[in-house]
């Protein structure tokens, strides 16, 4: 099994994926462990002094100008996690809460938090243990951090709240931990809000998107390659010259992709053979690599947000080594109060991602629709039906993509250009970060679906295309995608589990896996 080996300078977005994904261990580096003793330091300095600071010996939020004293401060920290743990709704995903809780832990060994080394290598005990704090759908507004489900992590810590075993059973979290000799912790100064006061939740789902999306727009140039071949389209579209005078690199290397999958089709070409020759072949196959691209470079920049934000330590307030404060704690370290936890930078990635990928399901529907239409395929039977008429084809499995895609128009309206006050107006702006996230989810999910049929549809297709032999990487496709359980032409049938399985083979990464053998990494 894999070792992720937590320290103070951030983390990776493969290692969030290894943790949250597959599994894998963590360990607190040495200087992680020396950077928590020395910020414990700090905030223990601070508590000791009769001035207020801020999150270690004030209220919080609206309740910021109470001074607590010092036999409350423990009970403080205990009730800011229990009111915090206020979710609703259904459960969020395993790996979401992995990620989540993960990504926490990140920030808590950076040296910036003033949370105690044994509190981190619980986190780290609990995550190695695969018990899972149960977080609810609603409850974060993306400033002061994903609170309501970080709340609900921090609650496991503390024994209290339910959580789910590596069995799958939700039970007690004191129970689970006791079963895997953990002792709960007690909170000190400052812990409770450290736990609680991240991007994490937003971060974890931005993370888990982009290693999906890249995967799904490979995907795509294969499934608008197939498209094209089974229309008998031209691939000179495709040429490196064309997308170097647009030089969008992302675009450049969509159309490498296509060309690589059509390389060695008999099917490309014909389409000024026709009674009717058309000139050129339609938006939705013409400009599959500008879409494609378009959506690439969004995944750039989605990814250099994400990388900055893998690296940053997220808090309020934070501890600081030097320098000087009116919060100043031991060896000149100081405790100041900051807005990084605002989840803006985050949030405009996650909507701008599911505006991108909206699109791209969107000329991928386009796409299926003209393979079944007879007065557009240019010579396909009627939605690609046996013996039409009686047999009705892939119609509604059209019906089924457009439903999917309207759905994704939807969720790319941004959640980040809301936001709705809170904390008595003290949290008077804020991102809906989280909110983002969970719609990308169901925008990537439906895309994966989207993708499926089109698959379906142009490998049906082109194996209708009798007399014309398909390229090479194609035929690869086809034929895994036949190997899979997916059916090919032939009479009407129960389509939905022929669709489940061409969505399988989509979103575990087969189709690449077919085709890659033949054209060779595509990018």
């Amino acid at each position: 099994m894999q070792t992720v080996v937590v320290g103070t300078s951030g983390t990776t977005a493969d290692d969030v994926i290894a943790v949250a994904r597959e599994g894998a261990r963590i360990e607190l580096s040495a200087e992680a462990v020396a950077a928590l003793a020395a910020a414990r330091g700090i905030v223990d300095a601070l508590a000791a002094k009769p001035e207020p600071v801020y999150g270690v010996s004030t209220g919080f939020g609206a309740l910021a100008t109470r001074h607590i004293s010092p036999e409350l401060r423990a009970q403080l920290q205990r009730n800011i996690v229990r009111s915090h743990a206020a979710g609703m709704g259904p459960r969020v995903e395993r790996e979401v809460v992995r990620a989540l809780m993960f990504l926490r832990l990140k920030t808590v060994a950076s040296g910036h938090t003033g949370v105690r080394p044994e509190v981190a290598q619980t986190m780290a005990d609990i995550l190695n243990a695969g018990i899972t704090p149960v977080v609810h759908e609603y409850g974060s507004l993306g400033c002061s951090g994903d609170l309501a489900p970080l709340s609900h992590c921090a609650l496991t810590l503390m024994g209290e709240g339910d959580a789910e075993g590596p069995d799958g059973i939700v039970k007690p979290a004191g129970e689970l931990l006791a079963e895997h000799g953990i002792e709960p912790v007690e909170l000190r100064e400052k812990e409770g809000l450290a736990l609680l006061n991240g991007t994490d939740g937003m971060l974890g789902m931005l993370v888990m998107a982009l290693a999906d999306l890249q995967r799904l727009y490979v995907t795509a140039d294969i499934t608008a390659a197939l498209s094209l071949e089974a229309l008998l389209g031209t691939d000179k579209v495709l040429a490196p010259e064309l997308h170097a005078i647009r030089p969008h690199p992302g675009q450049a290397v969509a159309a490498a992709n296509m060309s690589a999958v059509l390389k060695g089709s008999g099917l490309t070409g014909h389409f000024q053979e026709e009674e009717a020759p058309r000139v050129q072949d339609a938006y939705s196959v013409r400009c599959a690599p500008q879409v494609a691209g378009a959506g690439r470079d969004t995944l750039a920049h989605a990814r250099l947000v994400a990388d900055r934000e893998l690296a940053s330590a997220i808090d309020n307030p934070v501890v600081l080594h030097g320098g000087t404060s009116q919060a100043e704690g031991s060896g000149g370290g100081r405790v100041e109060s900051n807005g990084n936890f605002h989840g803006a930078p985050v949030a405009y990635v996650l909507d701008f991602l599911a505006i991108a990928a909206a699109d791209l399901g969107s000329i991928a529907e386009r796409r299926t629709d003209r393979l079944l239409d007879k007065n557009r395929s240019h010579g396909l039977p009627p939605f690609l039906a046996d013996d039409a008429g009686v047999d009705s084809g892939l119609m509604i499995a059209q019906y089924t993509q457009a439903a999917l895609v309207s759905e994704m128009k939807r969720l790319a309206v941004p959640a980040s250009a809301d936001s709705i006050p809170s904390s008595a107006m003290q949290e008077d702006h804020v991102s809906m970060g989280w909110s983002a996230a969970r719609k990308l989810r169901t925008t990537v999910a439906n895309l994966s679906r989207i993708l499926a049929v089109e698959l379906y549809a142009a490998t049906r297709a082109i194996e209708l295309r009798r007399g014309l032999t398909a390229a090479p990487a194609s035929q690869a496709a086809i034929e895994a995608l036949r190997a899979a359980g997916v059916e090919g032409p032939g009479p009407d049938r129960f389509l939905a589990p022929d669709l489940e399985a061409a969505d399988a083979f989509v979103r575990d990464g087969k189709l690449i896996a077919a085709v890659e053998p033949v054209t060779g990494p595509l990018a």
